[in-house]
């Protein structure tokens, strides 16, 4: 095997991750042509087809996936080593890629943002939001150095550290204002609207409603929390929000809010990382800040 290049892995990473030669061009800012020519002299020094090459599309071979992994670990290692070192010349400062969930973004960011740019004034701070598999996904990768979800999300390579709890509340219809809230077996006798798929907030719902898995509803998830809360005040059913999301969601809704009996439900957000960042220390001092923001 002949030698090859760290930008001909990086290459190879945006090829594999847009599984189109134009967009992965785009994303590493490069002609098409060049990025071609770059993969076959990647090929050629491994000695393995890595691609197949479709009208539309192209996709990994089995090894060129297998290759994937290892490449994925070696530039994730480098750019931990670059990082170690610009914190240890400038302390927690430059870019910072923080990713988290819609349903924790709107709420959180905007009282947090100020707190950090005051407490890091050269930090760069990059917002990625996206559900809880993708982030983690990136957050393995490399692709991000830090997320706020939902915890546990009990990946053994992550740090997880709580930064609150807060309690799920319930939304009904203003109309329903005045009658006893239900009990949460209850629930999915009701129509009871969720988050699609894919939200980590939709499994909390499904689970203290102690629903194994969602009935059928057709045109019944919403997207957002808003819309949910919106189709709530339109009379289509009741929903669950967490407390901070109260105050913005709730103003211009003709809806009610009630409280569970105790024990209530509730969820812990917590900020995630990968246990071999050389940020760690950082980023745990960083936590404390939007810990005492939220």
């Amino acid at each position: 095997m002949d030698n090859f290049s760290l930008r001909q892995l990086r290459y190879f990473t945006a090829l594999a991750q847009h599984g189109h030669f134009g967009r992965a061009a785009e994303a590493c800012a490069i002609s098409q042509p060049a990025l071609s020519v770059q993969i076959r002299e990647l090929e050629a020094a491994v000695g393995q087809v890595l691609f197949e090459r479709g009208a539309r599309q192209v996709r990994l071979t089995r090894f060129g996936e297998e290759f994937a992994g290892r490449v994925r670990d070696i530039l994730r290692s480098v750019d931990e080593l670059s990082e170690m070192a610009r914190v240890a010349r400038t302390g927690l400062s430059g870019s910072l890629r923080l990713g988290v969930i819609p349903t924790i973004a709107p709420y959180l960011l905007p009282g947090v943002i100020g707190r950090l740019t005051e407490a890091y004034p050269d930090l760069d701070l990059h917002v990625r939001e996206s559900i809880t598999p993708r982030l983690l996904e990136e957050l393995t990768d490399g692709r991000l150095d830090a997320a706020i979800v939902a915890l546990p999300v009990s990946e053994p390579s992550l740090t997880e550290v709580p930064l609150f709890d807060e309690s799920l509340l319930l939304v009904r219809p203003e109309a329903e204002r005045d009658t006893p809230v239900p009990r949460p077996e209850t629930l999915q006798e009701m129509r009871l609207l969720l988050l699609e798929e894919g939200h980590c907030f939709r499994d909390q719902a499904l689970s203290f409603c102690h629903l194994a898995q969602a009935r059928e509803r057709e045109g019944l998830d919403g997207s957002s929390l808003s819309t949910l809360v919106q189709m709530v005040g339109a009379g289509l059913g009741v929903t669950l929000i967490p407390e901070m999301a109260v105050p913005v969601e709730t103003r211009s809704a003709n809806v009610s809010l009630a409280r569970f009996d105790d024990p209530q439900p509730g969820r812990t957000v917590g900020m995630v990382w990968r246990k071999s960042s050389p940020l760690s220390e950082d980023l745990m001092a960083l936590s404390e800040v939007v810990s005492a923001a939220a």
